[in-house]
Parts: structure tokens; sequence; C-alpha cells
């Protein structure tokens, strides 16, 4: 079998050349970008947020290194739907790579405004409902019950025929009860984990580093909540997942392929390495044939033992439905 065939995911009835995929962040929405970075390289494209007016975003510093990884406030910067549409959106059409557009909102019908409006248009894969971003002051009214998630989902599920996929936050005690909800809600896939709750301060200046103050933790040191909760909620949710967090090699990607992620995203390993993308597929492609595995989808829920574990919620362990 050749190499890209073996590669090939497909989501939500979506078909991606390669499970690598760009996650919302470095790449802002791609056109801004495209001197440095070969788009085409990812198997597909996550857009960062589009509300339905224009954000300036969060006062600098938006963006701090930090111990594991980066700190960020951006404050869902973007364009507006209206902008997105006209000056993005023929760009990202010319890449040849399935498009999520990612949408944020500060109620229900806002979501339902942009998912009506998006799916309008021509070169959209598919959308995801943001209801994780912790670094603004509604960004997880959505994510963090199960209740307003489900609404939310039925609510935009009515108006788009369009794929859903639904980000979680890693901010909450269970996360699998979110990822229940959403999928009882109409969602078609989930991506997790977006960034956590996180601070950073200067000694020196007694300040804190941010100029919005708080951020949200991204980079190496959440990959181990990410794998956790990818595995969780891959035992409790039959939906496809893509998994991100402190992706920076192919041996990340098939860590999170194996416990139950059927597609992987990058985003902070691009702020230091912009080739992370075509390292970590031809990593994952000398894997497949180093282990005599012919198609990458044989890796997802590939993990020894998956199913013997119970889950962990709040540190304890626990019998419930897996």
């Amino acid at each position: 079998m050749a190499a890209e065939q073996s590669l090939a995911v497909t989501l939500a009835g979506i078909a991606f050349p390669c499970p690598v995929l760009a996650a919302p962040g470095p790449l802002e929405f791609g056109r801004q970008v495209q001197a440095a970075y070969d788009l085409r390289a990812f198997g597909g494209i996550v857009t960062k947020s589009v509300t339905l007016e224009p954000r300036e975003g969060h006062p600098g510093p938006q963006t701090v290194a930090v111990t594991g990884g980066w700190l960020n406030a951006i404050g869902l910067r973007n364009p507006g739907v209206a902008g997105f549409i006209a000056r993005d959106m023929p760009f990202l059409r010319t890449l040849g790579r399935p498009i999520i557009v990612s949408i944020a909102g500060h109620r229900l019908d806002e979501y339902a405004a942009l998912a009506g409006l998006l799916s309008e248009e021509d070169g959209i894969a598919a959308l995801e409902l943001n209801v994780s971003c912790p670094n603004v002051e509604d960004g997880l009214y959505f994510g963090t019950d199960p209740r307003r998630t489900q609404a939310l989902v039925a609510a935009v599920r009515a108006r788009t025929p369009l794929p859903l996929f639904v980000k979680l936050s890693p901010n909450v005690a269970d996360i699998t009860v979110v990822a229940r909800a959403a999928a009882d809600g109409g969602a078609d896939g989930l991506a997790l984990i977006n960034t956590l709750n996180a601070l950073a301060v200067d000694a020196r200046s007694r300040r804190m580093r941010l100029g919005a103050g708080t951020g949200g933790l991204s980079g190496p040191a959440i990959k181990p909540v990410a794998l956790r909760m990818v595995w969780e909620v891959a035992r409790a949710v039959r939906l496809p997942i893509i998994g991100m967090g402190g992706i920076a090699s192919w041996e990340d990607a098939v860590e999170f392929l194996l416990c139950g992620a059927h597609a992987v995203a990058v985003a902070s390993a691009l702020i230091d390495n912009p080739r992370a993308a075509e390292e970590i597929t031809e990593g994952l492609r000398a894997y497949l044939t180093e282990h005599g595995v012919e198609r990458v989808t044989d890796l997802t829920r590939a993990l020894e033992g998956m199913d013997d574990v119970p889950p962990l919620v709040g540190g304890h362990l626990f019998e419930g439905e897996a």
C-alpha cells in the first residue's frame, strides 16, 4: 500500500490525507504565515476562532514562554465573520486541504448565527464549536456545564448540515460528562484538549507576565493531562477524536492515537519548529513501516489494556460506565 494511503484518515465523513492537523494558534488564519510554514504539510486546517463581530483581543503581552511550554491570552482576536469570509476563506480554499472553521460567541444565538452564515460558504468541511477558551470572560460558559453544552450543540446542529466538532476544556472535574453531552446534542466529533487555566508572574517586577493576567497553558507540560483525557473520552463516547496538547514529535502523535485519538493537531510546537508537521508525518510513516502496521487508523485505541483500567476523576478511582 502506498505511504500516503496508509496515513489517510476519515473523521465525520471528511477525508484527510494524513492525521496531522493544524490546531488554532500560531498559524492565525493561514495566509498571515504562509511565508514561514508549508500549510499543505498538514492533513487539514483548524482555523482560529471566528466571532460574529471583530475582536481586538487582550492587551500585550499576549504570549509568554514558561517552563514546559507557553502561556497565552490572545482574547480570541479575529476579524469577525464578514472579514474572515472576505479575506481569509479565499486563501484557505487554495490549500487543497479540509478546512474546519472554529467559531465562538457570547450567547447561544451567536453560535447559531455563525453556523448559518458559514454553512453558505464553499470550501468549509466542518465547524468546531470553541466552548473551552480560558482567557476570555465567558469562554468556558458553555464548556463546563453539560446542560449548556448539549443545548448549544443542538441549537447549532439545527442551523447547519456541516459536521460539528466540539472543542472540550480540561478545566472540568470530569471531561467525559461534557463529552457525552456534546454527543447527545448532535456532535459529529470532539477535539481535546484546550489550554489549562494558568498564571505567570515576574518576581522582579512583581507583576503578572500576561497583559490579561491569567491565560491558557499549552505545550509539553500539558501532554500527560491531554493523554489521560483523550483516553477517558475515547472509552466514554464513540465519536472521532482530534487529540491535542503538547504534541511536538511523532512519538507524541502515536501516543495520542494509541489512547483513542483518530487524528492529532499541532499548535505550540510550531513556534519553535516550523517543520513540526512534516517531521511528525515522516515519523509516523516510518513507525508504520517499522512495526508492520498497514494503516495509521489501526493505531487508534491500540493501547495495551486500554479498557482494563478504571477511569480517574478528581484523582480517585471510581466505578462507572466506560
